[in-house]
């Protein structure tokens, strides 16, 4: 799609692998979806869709229920936001999407995501709810029209099971991540959330791994799917994986060696708990 008078989006240069690049060769045109959401996809600087987006959007524009693996990185939130936004009516003043997602951090991520696709949409309005912010900055929002959602479980459980985020019209469903939103944390809370919603809703579910967890939670919640599978491993191609086998009193000395050693601009380093994280960054500062 080319857009009159709007100067073409930064221009992506950075390497893509075949996770990205082995498309069928469809356009976004190809979807039917408005002129609105076309220019938004077009200034978010998405080309052409991806293998999984390729696969998802007509499936879910067509009402089907699905589950879909692929690999983080290849486009999966823009697989549910594209048809969500396109199904959404904006003068209809109801919640008609809802995105649950594990935590605040993809809530936060997801709706950016999500804001600037529909952004020439008029009144079309996205809103976050999740734990950590102030209850009563949900409930006040919650008094406007919201069409789509983006929200961790408890949060908006505690919202509509006041009847206060109304989801009688709320016929879209994406769990995002959904091995996690079916831990023990959260799987009788997503439950709950299933069980307020109209019965005739659309299931999507998103997920890098498919646990044995999401097999009988399918069976229950989510008929007649169509199975998507682009994983051939977890990893995206062209990225190599180390791992070293440590004790617990050698762990420390290896990031200490690694950062000394190897030339490291950014890392991401995963603990276990809260504690553990400003332990560590006190002894790696």
């Amino acid at each position: 799609m080319k857009a009159e008078g709007i100067a073409p989006p930064k221009r992506d240069n950075r390497i893509k692998t075949s996770d990205v690049t082995n498309t069928k060769g469809m356009t976004f045109a190809d979807f039917g979806l408005s002129k609105e959401l076309q220019l938004g996809i077009y200034e978010k600087g998405y080309e052409n869709p991806s293998p999984i987006q390729e696969e998802s959007i007509p499936l879910v524009m067509s009402g089907k229920n699905i589950i879909a693996r692929a690999k983080n990185g290849t486009g999966k939130t823009a697989s549910y936001s594209i048809p969500m936004i396109q199904k959404v009516d904006p003068t209809l003043e109801a919640i008609q999407g809802l995105v649950l997602v594990p935590t605040r951090e993809l809530a936060l991520q997801t709706a950016h995501v999500i804001k600037e696709l529909c952004k020439h949409i008029e009144g079309l309005v996205v809103m976050v709810s999740t734990g950590g912010n102030p209850v009563k900055e949900d409930i006040y929002r919650l008094y406007n029209p919201n069409h789509i959602i983006v929200a961790t479980p408890g949060r908006i459980l505690d919202l509509a099971s006041k009847n206060i985020a109304k989801l009688d019209h709320c016929k879209i469903l994406v769990l995002d991540e959904v091995d996690k939103l079916l831990s023990d944390d959260f799987k009788i809370i997503v439950a709950k959330i299933i069980d307020i919603m109209p019965e005739d809703k659309q299931v999507s579910l998103f997920s890098a791994t498919y646990p044995m967890a999401i097999r009988g939670f399918q069976q229950k919640y989510v008929p007649d799917p169509e199975f998507i599978n682009l994983m051939d491993e977890l990893t995206l191609k062209g990225i190599t994986q180390f791992y070293a086998y440590l004790e617990e009193k050698e762990k420390l000395h290896c990031l200490n060696t690694l950062f000394s050693k190897l030339d490291i601009n950014q890392a991401i380093i995963f603990c276990e708990n809260a504690k553990r994280v400003e332990l560590l960054a006190k002894k790696i500062a």
